[in-house]
């Protein structure tokens, strides 16, 4: 499942450089990640990034776009052009 950021976004400025597949990118007023680039992390660390560095929590599974892990991690092959195990 991609993760999205709610409105409780103070915009600081430090998920987006933490995010290893560039999904993360200011928004007309908050922080917004893509979901076609948002693996959660799968493939590149054991937790999300931007969920780790959120001062405020407001980084949450996003319900509109529903992904197991197996897909996440094709989504990272995809993405990187690493091979899907």
């Amino acid at each position: 499942m991609a993760l999205k950021i709610t409105d409780q976004c103070i915009n600081c400025d430090v998920c987006e450089p933490v995010c290893p597949n560039t999904a993360i990118s200011p928004g007309a007023e908050i922080y917004e990640i893509a979901p076609s680039q948002c693996t959660e992390c799968v493939g590149h660390f054991d937790v999300p990034q931007c969920v780790e560095v959120c001062p405020v929590e407001c980084i949450i599974l996003d319900p509109q776009h529903p992904e197991s892990p197996e897909q996440l991690l094709a989504k990272y092959a995809v993405l990187t052009g690493a091979e899907s195990t």
